[in-house]
């Protein structure tokens, strides 16, 4: 079993580098490939309302902690949808998603979108810190924000943002986001590390593969680490969630750090945040 080292937010709340994520991951297979990623060693789980998996997360989790995993150790993640934007309808959706999850509390719970043309992820965050304040939840975030919806979030709330969940991989660096968490105290953790599979027939990292003999997934997880990042691979075999977990074991070179920097084209493999609502 491997186990990913653990970060500190800005609140104090410790959260795993690596972590597993179900985006499209079928309902009916949720609860057991999650199982699957928590006996090999993963800690943290990022779900979503969007994803309809919240309740095979639970249950995997609920029974890691019956089988003798401390809750404490276990960081489960969720996020509110774009239609429950506002501070009621957020609310209302995180005790949906709790009742989906059957859970105490919350470890993290983002803005999945910013959704700029409705005008109301200002109110959704003060629900967010309504829930922080009543410690149902013990660290919140945004997902997809963009500096201008950052700098807006902070000029209206009091609470920074633990997370920000961007996607970010060799081909969409992010820098200047990047550079704006680093300033503020937010925490980066990629979706989408390998940009949904498009990496992996890259020859330049083919070639990183062979000198280090690992996968190229392994070698582009390596690279959000050693670059600060979190991460959040999702994967839908028992050997392919084992795989994505042992990259703490070996090093990139500068050189070979420096040969992704140069890979950055900009170019995204999902949605551009200020298009989406």
């Amino acid at each position: 079993m491997h186990f990913a080292p653990k970060v500190t937010l800005n609140n104090g709340v410790l959260i795993d580098t690596l972590g597993y994520g179900v985006y499209k991951v079928p309902a009916q297979d949720c609860a057991d490939l999650v199982a699957t990623a928590l006996d090999a060693g993963y800690r943290s789980v990022d779900t979503a309302a969007l994803y309809g998996n919240e309740e095979g997360v639970g249950q995997a989790v609920r029974a890691a902690v019956a089988a003798g995993t401390p809750r404490e150790d276990l960081f489960v993640t969720s996020k509110v949808w774009n239609d429950r934007h506002g501070y009621e309808s957020t609310l209302a959706a995180f005790d949906e998603s709790m009742e989906r999850l059957r859970l105490d509390y919350l470890d993290l719970f983002l803005i999945h979108w910013p959704c700029p043309d409705q005008g109301l992820f200002i109110p959704t965050y003060k629900a967010l810190e309504t829930l922080y304040a009543q410690g149902r939840v013990r660290a919140i975030g945004v997902s997809n924000f963009e500096p201008e919806h950052l700098h807006q979030l902070l000029d209206a709330c009091d609470v920074v943002p633990a997370v920000n969940q961007i996607e970010l991989h060799p081909w969409l660096q992010q820098r200047q986001l990047r550079a704006l968490h680093a300033e503020l105290g937010i925490a980066t953790q990629a979706w989408s590390p390998l940009a949904r599979g498009g990496l992996l027939d890259d020859p330049g990292l083919a070639l990183m593969s062979a000198t280090h003999e690992r996968s190229v997934a392994q070698i582009v997880l390596r690279w959000h680490i050693q670059s600060g990042h979190l991460a959040i691979p999702k994967a839908s075999s028992a050997a392919r969630i084992s795989e994505n977990l042992r990259v703490f074991d070996f090093a990139l070179s500068t050189a070979e750090m420096d040969t992704i920097a140069a890979m950055d084209r900009g170019q995204r493999a999902g949605s551009n945040p200020n298009q989406v609502n």
